[in-house]
């Protein structure tokens, strides 16, 4: 590796707006998040899933079968 054209790697502290905090590795001293894994509604448990049907359940139902 080259000397002298490498960023500074150092410790982040990143802020979400929920209010929850925790620290990484980054070139920046600060991030600041909209949305983390504390608040996201996949990591939650939240999110809800809508069984739309693939193909095949859209085809059975088009044409009776089973």
């Amino acid at each position: 590796m080259k000397e002298g054209i490498h960023p500074d790697f150092k410790e982040c502290t990143v802020t979400c707006a929920c209010g929850n905090t925790f620290v990484t590795k980054s070139i920046k001293p600060e991030i600041r998040l909209e949305v983390c894994s504390a608040c996201h509604p996949f990591f939650t448990g939240q999110q809800k899933f809508i069984n739309r049907g693939g193909r095949v359940e859209k085809f059975k139902t088009k044409y009776h079968i089973e």
